[in-house]
């Protein structure tokens, strides 16, 4: 389709000829049915295919949904008319009854009605409920090529190619069909005798008019929706506009364009315009008043066959040879913009309004704008200038064009525009109190102008830049189809850049912090520096956003209204029924703008966004308060603070019991949990709440589990570890009484009962186990009464020898009467705050304040690293620089009161206090801590990581023996030693990023000087993957890290790709020749990178490439360095300069810009589409992109986070 200032097209489907479109009246789907017998139903807002419908045999070439069932009828050329549910997917019933074709098949709008028309000449209508004819049409002797009814009255036109069209009055059929009325005899023997003398048998539709005037057969035909009037398509080419009046039809004129047949037409719904399909590719569009040509759209291969309008929205769909197109005539969003509390628009009829927020008052008509551009073509944006009271009003009718113009005084009554300045551009927007931007896409220039519109400067714009928004005081933002560019108009240059495609429109936050950019599918959001903070998806189109005044991004798609936070977490705040453009949020109303340009209010809750908000600041006070005073309830709000890591507080929201009971286990709540296993009662239930009440040393809860259970055994031990020698002698008498006599001796064991023992052997008939525990323990006069129970003397006896006898060691303290706190039961926050146990709710939080990790300025390339400073022996391999020893970080040995109760692990602070992925993993939580990487640098193999998780988790603490039998102390090993808050207390980090530049770089450098690259990767992977999991002290020191970063990634490219060349077939000359090219492209210090020259250079003179060798020798005499190489260099120069060619080609061009794929080891060259790793930044080809990265191996290629996070 060509480019035009009007047509939008939507929805767009490849398939064959479209013979017959039907939209459905409320759902976004669409019908198509093809000359190949199918039936597609399109969902063409999503761009899917719901369903095919395949029973007809051969083309099918009308269709038509009902407007309130939900069915639909076709009409194909077996002779047959079906209908359809598409709620089971299949045919309902045929209607047979016509002889040829059937060209058009449509459902009446309020009667159960069907009308078609066929080949055979006739128009037939149908009852679709008691599935019979009710009436045939005759009277055209040619193919009826197109029947509708009338949207109100009894009336039906049909088109034929007899040349003519006829309307057809059906009030009898109405009459006779319709429910019985209060009629006279005189009239109903009228009406019967009627019936019997018409000889075609045919009273119920009679002709009302033939308008005959086409010179060939009509092949379409359309009632105007509200008017008496009637357009119609033949195969003379021609679109005439009739008129009709209750006593005559006649023509009132022609609309000729089309150079061949016109297949379609109809009347614009809502407007006053006439559209037409035909087979020469075009679709046009016709004033309807002055019959002359608004527009035309053309394909370059395919006929339009067909064209249909939604009935309440502004779409229309054309079906052509290749399939189907669903498209607009024109953008329906009105221009606006908000100054205060002012918000400025264009209505539908060009005139200027504003809205006062506060009052929610709309004003008259500020200005009339009738005179700018195309009648038909709306204005496209609205600037505000508010220090000169102007706008700056944008249209792309005329190739796109501007006007500026000054707002009459409000209540002058002057609405024409006393004064404006026009000229050339596609977007305009103010930048200064007296200046503007325009951008003319076909020169591509940008032209900043002063208020009389004289230029004052202008600059060449990025190639391709299609759009201008304001981008902060003095500043630009130029977009592109694949970046947005941030120029400063003071220095005439860009001063960021970021890779971000398709953005059509830019929202900023009030405070002119933020600014989201909004394209098709996504949004981004960028700070006022161009650096991303976060970006969704949305599989459904994204129509408008506005910032909340607390920070939070509200955006509309068709059918919703959604929010996000800057982290990215976002959800739904409510579902629109018609799609609306939202201007301004104002604590429960959002304002918008519907298609109509009318302001609407739309009340909403914010509470549930609110509340992710207070959380991810840590804004305690404010959650407690939506937790009392709000009723935010939901799987999704408990599934979040589940993952969030504050099960205590979702425990606020949720009333069923069994989630409950989760969420209790979850944050160690104990009573909660008791109280809802005794609700539930069951055992897998108690089974789990004595695991949990056993580490939190609640024993009382443990016997009560244990006695639910039944679980005897364990009830006396754990009366034997409390010290409880009364339960434990009635559990001893239980396993009496239940006769179970392994529970009774190991009760009497525990208690030390050896007559007891005795006794049980005795009664089962172990009397030399009973002989034996007697003997064992001295009891001579018991030993006797079994020997002489059991008839038998000591001698005839075979003993063992006995060992002293077992005594269970009596509870020096008994516990039983008190819990032992083995785990912190200290109540939260928020626990604390909802019992009333806190005046004072406010927390300060520098780190979590925005839950967004921005990443420091990008630092130089790998060049600059040229103008570190030089060994005098820059070259050599033995060059090495001394190890600067570790430094000793603070240890502290936390006394357990500090650490928030009896028992508690400062670990868990960790976790909770900090941002950063390396406390948590100090803290034993690796799960978030992987979720955090992922969503910073999209780390996805945790594999590689696994060293460092352990070596940062075992640094993290101490452990000093205590007591035999008991476990070790734990000391936790902080790096704020002298911090008392614990909200503030971190864990030491190992090998920070001071002792990996001094040490394991400096390691990394020597390994790369001896020529040991095996070993060398090794280091300077491990430097990457301890850089990513770590911590600095300053905001300073980010940029350190990212150099650090950097210097490591460029080290293991370089060293994977000569690893690479050197595991090659010496046979592969060529492949031999690049890899040793690419070993010099890597950012590696200038000593390094000299080296890599010099193998670059032999590899090439040994295989007679002398001008490749020639640039290695220019490079090296250029870098400096050692006189041995320098001289080495110029020898070669001078050898190749006799002859620089080179025997084999490679590809490599010495002249060209580019960077070395990590995965392929192949050139990306400048201005090439490229993917990175978002962690150590090395470039990839599109084709990696989702694939794990080849140098740090952990982070996904192509995946954008939020940024590596270092410093809280």
């Amino acid at each position: 389709m060509q480019a035009s200032s009007g047509m939008l097209t939507k929805f767009e489907s490849k398939s064959s000829r479209a013979k017959g479109i039907a939209f459905h009246p409320k759902r976004p789907w669409i019908l198509v049915s093809l000359h190949s017998s199918t039936i597609q139903l399109w969902d063409y807002r999503m761009g899917t295919l719901i369903d095919r419908f395949e029973e007809h045999d051969g083309p099918v070439r009308g269709v038509d949904f009902h407007k309130t069932q939900p069915l639909f009828v076709s009409g194909g050329d077996d002779y047959k008319i079906k209908v359809w549910s598409y709620q089971t997917r299949r045919c309902l019933f045929t209607l047979n009854g016509h002889l040829d074709y059937i060209r058009t098949v449509f459902f009446h709008h309020e009667l159960p009605w069907i009308v078609s028309a066929s080949d055979d000449q006739t128009i037939r209508i149908w009852n679709w409920q008691n599935r019979s004819l009710l009436c045939t049409m005759t009277g055209h002797n040619h193919y009826a090529m197109c029947a509708q009814f009338h949207p109100k009255e009894d009336l039906v036109v049909s088109a034929s190619l007899d040349q003519s069209v006829r309307v057809w009055d059906i009030s009898g059929l109405r009459k006779k069909h319709s429910a019985p009325s209060s009629m006279s005899f005189e009239s109903q023997a009228s009406h019967a005798n009627q019936n019997q003398t018409d000889m075609f048998g045919n009273t119920d539709a009679v002709v009302k008019f033939v308008l005959e005037g086409h010179d060939r057969g009509v092949n379409w035909v359309a009632f105007h929706p509200t008017m008496p009037l009637i357009v119609s398509a033949g195969d003379d080419r021609l679109i005439k506009l009739w008129r009709m009046s209750e006593t005559k039809a006649w023509e009132v004129d022609t609309c000729r364009g089309h150079f061949a047949n016109a297949s379609g037409c109809l009347f614009h719904p809502h407007q006053d315009l006439i559209l037409s399909a035909g087979e020469d590719k075009t679709i046009r569009v016709w004033d309807l008043n002055k019959r002359t040509t608004v527009n035309t759209f053309k394909r370059e291969n395919d006929r339009f066959w067909v064209i249909a309008a939604h009935p309440e929205i502004n779409l229309f769909a054309a079906g052509h040879d290749n399939g189907v197109m669903v498209f607009k005539l024109e953008r329906e969003r009105p221009a606006s913009t908000v100054y205060q509390n002012q918000l400025f628009y264009i209505t539908k009829e060009k005139h200027v309004k504003s809205y006062d927020f506060q009052r929610n008052v709309e004003s008259p008509t500020l200005l009339s704008l009738k005179k700018l551009g195309s009648p038909w073509v709306p204005p496209r944006t609205l600037s505000y200038n508010p220090a000169e009271r102007s706008v700056l009003v944008t249209t792309p009718a005329d190739g796109g064009s501007y006007e500026l113009i000054n707002l009459p005084r409000e209540g002058s009554g002057v609405t024409d525009a006393t004064e404006s300045k026009r000229g050339q551009g596609n977007s305009a927007i103010f930048v200064a109190r007296n200046r503007f931007a325009v951008l003319n896409t076909s020169t591509q220039t940008v032209d900043i102008k002063d208020l009389q519109n004289n230029v004052t400067r202008s600059f060449k714009p990025p190639v391709g830049t299609s759009d201008v928004y304001f981008g902060g005081t003095g500043n630009l933002l130029i977009i592109t189809p694949t970046a947005v560019h941030l120029y400063d108009i003071g220095q005439k240059k860009t001063t960021a850049e970021l890779a971000v495609n398709g953005v059509k429109y830019v929202v900023w936050s009030n405070d002119g912090l933020y600014a989201a950019l909004l394209s098709k599918h996504n949004v981004t959001i960028v700070s006022k520096t161009l650096e991303q903070i976060s970006t969704l998806h949305e599989t459904i189109r994204i129509k408008s956003a506005t910032w909340d005044d607390a920070g939070v991004l509200l955006y509309s798609t068709l059918n919703h209204v959604k929010y996000t936070l800057l982290n990215g977490d976002n959800g739904i705040v409510r579902t629109l029924d018609q799609t609306v453009y939202l201007v301004r949020v104002k604590g429960r109303n959002v304002y918008c703008l519907d298609r109509s340009a009318k302001p609407r209010i739309l009340q909403i809750d914010p509470t549930e966004y609110r509340f992710k908000l207070a959380l991810v600041k840590r804004n305690y006070e404010e959650m407690l308060h939506i937790i009392q005073n709000s009723s935010l309830v939901g799987q999704s709000i408990i599934a979040y603070l589940q993952k969030k890591g504050y099960p205590e507080i979702a425990l606020q929201f949720v009333q069923d019991p069994t989630t409950r009971f989760e969420l209790a286990i979850e944050c160690g709540n104990l009573e909660v949990a008791v109280e809802m296993a005794k609700q539930l009662d069951r055992p897998k239930l108690w089974t789990r709440l004595s695991t949990e009440a056993l580490a939190h040393g609640n024993h009382s809860i443990v016997e009560m589990c244990y006695q639910k259970l039944k679980q005897f055994d364990k009830l006396s031990f754990l009366y034997l570890s409390t010290g409880d020698e009364n339960k434990l002698a009635r559990m001893a008498k239980i396993a009496e009484h239940r006769g179970d006599f392994t529970s009774r001796f190991q009760n009497a064991l525990y208690l030390g009962e050896v007559e007891d023992r005795i006794q049980m052997f005795k009664e089962i008939d172990l009397y030399p186990l009973a002989y034996m525990t007697a003997k064992s323990h001295g009891l001579e006069e018991e030993c006797q009464a079994i020997l002489e129970a059991t008839g038998l003397s000591e001698e005839e006896l075979n003993l063992p020898t006995f060992g002293d006898a077992l005594t269970p060691p009596k509870p020096i303290v008994p516990t039983y009467k008190a819990n032992w706190p083995t785990k912190s039961t200290s109540q939260s926050v928020f626990e604390r705050a909802l019992l009333g146990q806190m005046e004072s709710l406010s927390l300060e939080d520098e780190g979590a304040a925005n839950g967004v990790g921005v990443e420091a300025d990008e630092t130089a390339k790998g060049d600059a690293l040229a103008e570190a400073d030089e060994d005098e022996d820059a070259a050599g391999w033995d060059m090495g620089e001394d190890i600067v020893p570790e430094v000793e970080e603070g240890f502290v040995n936390v006394d357990t009161a500090d650490a928030g109760g009896v028992g508690s692990s400062e670990a868990d602070l960790w976790a909770r206090n900090s941002p950063l992925a390396v406390d948590h993993v100090a803290g034993g939580s690796f799960d978030t801590a992987m979720q955090l990487l992922n969503r910073q640098v999209g780390a996805v193999n945790f594999a590689p990581l696994k060293p460092r998780f352990l070596e940062v988790y075992q640094a993290s603490k101490t452990y000093l023996p205590a007591s035999a039998g008991l476990p070790s102390l734990v000391n936790y090993v902080r790096r704020t030693p002298e911090e008392s808050d614990l909200r503030k207390v971190l864990p030491i980090i190992p090998r920070d990023l001071e002792y990996l530049t001094n040490n394991d770089l400096q390691q990394g450098h020597r390994f790369m000087k001896e020529n040991k690259l095996e070993e060398g990767l090794v280091v300077f992977r491990n430097i990457l993957h301890s850089a990513l999991v770590n911590a600095v002290g300053a905001d300073s020191e980010v940029a350190d890290a990212k150099k650090l970063i950097t210097s490591a990634a460029a080290y293991t490219l370089a060293m994977s790709i000569e690893l690479a060349r050197r595991a090659l077939d010496p046979s592969d000359l060529k492949r031999n020749l690049e890899l040793a090219a690419y070993f010099t492209i890597p950012g590696i210090e200038v000593p390094h990178r000299q080296l890599a020259l010099l193998s670059a250079m032999a590899q090439s003179v040994r295989n007679k490439n002398y001008n490749t060798a020639l640039s290695f020798a220019k490079r090296i005499l250029a870098n400096g360095g050692s006189p041995k190489i320098l001289e080495n260099a110029r020898k070669t120069k001078a050898q190749c300069e006799r002859n620089p060619n080179d025997a084999v080609e490679i590809e490599y061009d010495q002249f060209a810009e580019f960077e070395i794929c990590a995965a392929s080891f192949t050139p990306i060259y400048s201005g090439t589409a490229y993917e990175e790793c978002a962690f150590d930044g090395s470039k990839y080809h599109t084709k990696y992109k989702g694939t794990v990265c080849t140098v740090c191996q952990v982070c996904e290629v192509g995946k954008h986070g939020s940024g590596l996070k270092l410093f809280a």
